[in-house]
């Protein structure tokens, strides 16, 4: 296969590795008990929580983001959870509720669209739960749930905890987990930090934890309080995937050199805004639209509907043939819309670039 020169790489995940990144991967391995290993985690505690916006332990595991749903899921419903569904991933969450034995109600909303806050209050007026799953950045149909409206309202109801998957959001997007009390939010390495996949990171608020710790069923890889106790001690809870880890730190560093996560944010705003003018302009002539609406749309991936009487599969396979990668669109919606996932290190000159390549390959 011949290599694909960096920055064409536009997958909604796993996004594009910058070279510096991968070589940072290199290091030789270290004792996993030692003083080397207290160090690596000591240094990666500072940018992790300003990511994550918290005051907070960030808990880094070897597993999918998925891993960490199943965590929050298991170490954050008693017996019945609201489960919002938009989309591919928050049925997802909902599917680990019932695999793991727990009565969920759903609260489905139009592919594309986003759960409001008069929606999610009246959903639990209606039924009682003690728990609350919540994708931010559904990475199926690009939309973005307004985070900041809908934690105020679940604080409303005592006891009922909220969990939220950022995989696409946290890094490129404000997450800002202590100011919207959330209680589990998480993320995967292979997204908008633009590692490798393979790790999941994620923080737990007190009364999560305290839950936790009277729950007999979180399981023992997932366990919850055994990843808090162990990172405490800056201490893996088994035999980590040292050369992610060393991947982490080498973006943490990178992203403090390039101005921290604002500047982060920044760039991925630019780039989503990018996109909505060439909708607006060129690709709104050629027939392309956005499949959420205006306000709602993820800064991290933008799913397009293709003009009509296309397929998305032509469009990609075109790409493709030239060396630039997008994604077809995600279960029902995969004839009918493409996806580009503009996060990590892309720029808003590649992305500008990728769209003149998407309306050459429309003509």
């Amino acid at each position: 296969m011949t290599p694909i020169p960096f920055g064409r790489f536009f997958l909604p995940g796993p996004t594009e590795v910058h070279p510096d990144v991968l070589a940072a991967m290199l290091r030789p391995m270290i004792p996993h008990r030692g003083a080397d290993m207290v160090a690596l985690l000591a240094g990666i505690e500072a940018p992790l929580r300003d990511m994550f916006r918290t005051s907070r332990r960030v808990l880094v595991g070897t597993c999918a983001a998925t891993g960490f749903m199943e965590m929050a899921i298991r170490g954050g419903v008693r017996h019945r959870v609201l489960s919002v569904v938009g989309g591919a991933f928050g049925e997802r969450f909902a599917a680990i509720g019932r695999a793991c034995g727990l009565d969920v109600v759903r609260l489905d909303v139009n592919p594309g669209g986003t759960v409001e806050a008069d929606m999610l209050r009246d959903a639990l007026l209606r039924t009682e739960v003690d728990a609350v799953t919540l994708v931010h950045s559904e990475t199926s149909t690009g939309a973005l749930a307004p985070l900041a409206e809908l934690a105020p309202v679940v604080h409303e109801f005592n006891d009922v905890m909220l969990l939220v998957d950022a995989v696409t959001s946290l890094a490129g997007s404000p997450v800002e987990t202590d100011r919207l009390r959330l209680d589990f939010v998480f993320t995967g390495s292979q997204k908008a930090l633009a590692l490798p996949p393979g790790l999941a990171l994620g923080v737990a608020s007190e009364r999560m934890l305290e839950r936790a710790r009277k729950l007999p069923g979180r399981g023992a890889y997932l366990d919850l309080v055994a990843y808090e106790e162990a990172f405490a001690e800056r201490q893996p809870t088994n035999t980590p995937a040292l050369s992610l880890f060393y991947a982490l730190a080498g973006q943490c560093a990178r992203i403090e050199q390039q101005g921290g996560v604002a500047a982060r944010w920044d760039r991925h705003d630019a780039m989503r805004r990018t996109v909505e003018d060439w909708v607006d302009g060129e690709g709104g002539r050629l027939g392309f639209g956005y499949l959420p609406r205006c306000g709602r749309r993820s800064w991290t991936v933008s799913c397009l509907t293709v003009p009509q009487g296309m397929q998305s599969r032509p469009i990609v396979q075109r790409l493709k043939a030239d060396g630039w990668i997008i994604g077809s669109g995600y279960g029902p919606l995969k004839d009918s819309s493409i996806r580009i996932g503009h996060m990590g290190d892309h720029t808003v000159a590649g992305v500008t670039e990728l769209l003149g390549r998407i309306a050459e390959a429309c003509r």
